[in-house]
């Protein structure tokens, strides 16, 4: 493969936790950390050719991580910038990262279909092998109310639901009519959901438990690209390449404002804890 890259689109963002900090990674190549109080980049540099699809805070051991389009994993100390790990994890392009919230597991996935679950502390093996899926696997999420549980979003339409002991997954939900880009795990009133969203132009309230759908988001008018639920307001927040940010009352599902800024494509959303940005 041969990449000529120039373009400075951002493909994902990530929050720090305490510092006023966005980690950008871009698809030139480039990651940058930009301070949104001083607003100014506070540090910018080249990974790789390759376009950078994801990028994440690992914040208990100053790191950042990034998956690329080269198929490589790259670790580097936010601090030093010195690179920790070069991994070369899949054949083709990563389309998402996943931190543990608690051990020393990074997810990813990639457009080989594959899912793959690395442990830095045992020096960065692969411990396990996730396979099922029938095309690209677009984003993988940790469930927060049962750590070795996990979801996956994919082309082929479906999510599937995986424990991290098995390499098979426990059961499939024949999601969307078209394929899924992203997902994420929600809690409202105490109890959690799945929130997907697709090239369908929805995104779907999901009761894992009993496999259900209990809402369909409707609204966009392209594909919906990246979601997410506030972990303390009610809202389910939806981006999609009609160039908006929806925003969703989560016990009614309804819509309760879009937001449009001349995004043109909108591929990425994080939120900020303690927060309404």
């Amino acid at each position: 493969k041969e990449f000529v890259q120039t373009s400075e689109r951002v493909k994902s963002v990530d929050l720090h936790p305490t510092k006023p900090w966005i980690l950008a990674a871009l698809y030139s190549g480039n990651v940058c950390i930009w301070d949104y109080q001083l607003q100014k980049i506070e540090k910018s540099f080249k990974v790789t050719e390759s376009p950078a699809r994801s990028a994440k805070f690992i914040v208990r051991e100053n790191w950042i991580v990034v998956g690329a389009d080269d198929g490589f994993i790259r670790v580097y100390n936010y601090d030093t910038m010195e690179m920790i790990k070069e991994i070369e994890a899949h054949t083709d392009f990563i389309r998402s990262l996943a931190i543990h919230p608690t051990l020393p597991f990074i997810l990813s996935s990639s457009d080989d279909k594959l899912i793959k679950l690395w442990d830095w502390e045992k020096g960065w093996i692969c411990s396990r092998i996730f396979e099922g899926h029938g095309h690209y696997v677009m984003q993988v999420a940790f469930n927060p109310k049962d750590l070795n549980t996990f979801a996956s979003a994919s082309l082929d339409c479906t999510i599937k639901i995986w424990n991290m002991d098995s390499a098979s997954p426990n059961f499939t939900l024949d999601a969307h009519a078209k394929g899924i880009n992203c997902i994420e795990f929600f809690v409202a009133a105490n109890k959690p959901y799945l929130i997907s969203g697709s090239d369908d132009y929805t995104a779907k309230v999901w009761d894992y438990e009993t496999k259900s759908c209990v809402q369909t988001l409707e609204g966009h008018t392209h594909n919906v690209t990246a979601i997410c639920g506030h972990p303390e307001l009610p809202n389910i927040i939806t981006c999609s390449e009609d160039g908006t940010v929806g925003v969703w009352d989560t016990t009614s599902c309804r819509l309760e404002k879009t937001l449009e800024y001349g995004l043109e494509r909108v591929w990425t959303v994080a939120y900020m804890k303690g927060s309404s940005k």
